[in-house]
């Protein structure tokens, strides 16, 4: 069935507090996209962000984002007052996130919540905190641990606390109970508060489209509590990490810095961990779109420690056999191919025997001839079209970029779908990708807001300035949601 959605992530929702959430103003977007016709709600990873501030290196790959914890639910709590919110995180509705001041402000705020909150007495904490201890005791403790060390790597603390003897691991546990229960109840507040969030929107008709990265990040509770996962030497330090190899996008490769995973004790342990993984994926989302699909085939790896992603090379993956003992496991479940980049035919024969969709990225679709396989007659209805992903630069910013840096690719693009201005590129798109034959059609927010590349989200191998776009408070119109209702009509995509 024809359907369609808006890609917005959680972080860029406003807010009084600094950064989006699961505030008001995200109960508030739910009731936009429900009278836009919008079946779909696709947010980035909710992980809890680390160095450099991206959802896709975060210390758990289970763990949620404390920032997204709505502030005002803890004062009706009588965690927190509202001046105490105010005169450590205010920072008006809108405008870019500060990371810095986030780090510095919101982890005190809670902190006061928790020593107010005498958690340990209170009933649905301990119920979380044992359906989720295979995950969260070691989360909590590497957190706690890595506080202790002032926020260190955990490859520079104490040798026994970084190869987890069981001593140190009992010494820091008595040592750190308070700080561990501090992070669980971090991990209480924002799964209640997401769950209340999902639990709306599906009550209005709208389903998550969650994501999540097909690695983790080295610095993580993941990599440090269970190394056999990883390839890793004796010291536990990388053999080679992830990356992309060099492209016309990134001249030098994309160097991730991942550790890479070690498959074969992954097959040999039935895939047990990627099973939990994915289960838990499915208690958040309704449909997982996973990231770099591709690595499932074949994987890049980066000799540890090289400045760039030049010298890699590729190496086989688990293939459709680990999607297979998911769908044993798990049943088969609404999961999305991030299938873009360099497809090889071992790829694209992947992503065909497990019957995902694939994606396709509308603004790669002009850049070379009529045969472009994005381009909307040459796709097919087992796909997800979008106009661009956090990845890209805005519609309106693409074009106004070519008409100036490569005029060839505007017209074509001006042909093709009857643009004539940068006024109307951005609509020009979105018509484009809801006219095509893929059953799903996600849509950048910024599009339907008409935007420039100040709106853009992240710019690949680029550090700094990136996940820091907010949408202001007044961006939505009172007749978008008739617009893009309308739209959705006309194309048959709520029918």
């Amino acid at each position: 069935m024809r359907s369609s959605g808006i890609l917005l992530p959680i972080f860029a929702l406003p807010g009084k507090y600094g950064i989006g959430g699961f505030t008001k103003e995200a109960y508030d977007f739910v009731d936009f996209l429900a009278p836009s016709r919008q079946k779909y709600w696709q947010i980035l990873p909710l992980g809890p962000t680390g160095y450099g501030d991206s959802p896709y290196q975060a210390f758990s790959t289970f763990a949620g984002n404390p920032y997204f914890i709505d502030l005002d639910e803890l004062v009706k709590a009588g965690l927190l007052t509202e001046q105490e919110c105010i005169d450590y995180d205010a920072t008006g509705e809108g405008g870019p996130i500060d990371y810095s001041r986030l780090y510095f402000n919101r982890f005190d705020l809670l902190r006061m919540a928790y020593e107010r909150s005498n958690a340990r007495q209170d009933k649905l904490f301990n119920e979380f905190v044992a359906d989720n201890a295979f995950w969260l005791d070691d989360y909590a403790l590497f957190m706690a641990v890595k506080k202790e060390f002032c926020g260190k790597v955990w490859t520079e603390w104490d040798k026994d606390i970084r190869i987890r003897t069981p001593e140190a691991l009992e010494r820091y546990r008595s040592k750190l109970w308070d700080d561990m229960d501090f992070y669980r109840f971090q991990q209480f507040w924002f799964s209640k508060q997401w769950k209340a969030l999902k639990h709306y929107a599906n009550e209005k008709g709208v389903e998550i489209i969650g994501d999540i990265p097909i690695y983790v990040a080295f610095d993580s509770a993941d990599v440090w509590s269970k190394p056999e996962l990883f390839d890793l030497d004796n010291e536990n330090i990388p053999v080679s990490v992830a990356g992309c190899p060099p492209d016309p996008f990134a001249i030098t490769g994309q160097l991730w810095g991942n550790p890479l995973y070690d498959w074969d004790y992954h097959k040999n342990t039935g895939y047990d961990w990627w099973i939990k993984r994915i289960g838990y994926c499915f208690d958040l989302y309704d449909v997982v779109r996973i990231d770099h699909f591709r690595g499932f085939d074949e994987f890049y790896t980066i000799p540890y420690g090289d400045p760039t992603a030049e010298n890699g090379k590729w190496k086989k993956g688990p293939g459709i056999e680990l999607f297979n003992t998911i769908n044993e496991k798990l049943g088969k479940r609404k999961i999305i191919a991030e299938d873009l980049g360099f497809l090889t035919d071992s790829v694209r024969e992947l992503v065909k025997d497990t019957g995902y969709p694939g994606m396709k990225v509308l603004q790669f679709a002009f850049d070379s001839s009529p045969l472009s396989e994005y381009l909307p007659h040459m796709l097919s209805n087992n796909s997800v079209i979008y106009s661009g992903t956090h990845d890209n630069e805005t519609s309106r910013g693409w074009y106004k970029r070519v008409s100036t840096d490569d005029p060839r690719t505007a017209k074509y693009f001006d042909d093709y779908t009857g643009n004539e201005y940068v006024d109307t590129a951005a609509a020009s798109m979105i018509r484009q990708a809801m006219a095509s034959v893929c059953d799903t059609c996600i849509i950048m927010m910024q599009d339907y807001l008409n935007l420039g590349n100040e709106a853009r989200i992240n710019t690949p191998s680029v550090l700094g300035g990136n996940w820091t776009w907010r949408m202001e408070p007044d961006a939505i119109s009172p007749e978008l949601p008739d617009e893009i209702a309308n739209l959705t009509y006309v194309y048959g995509r709520c029918l």
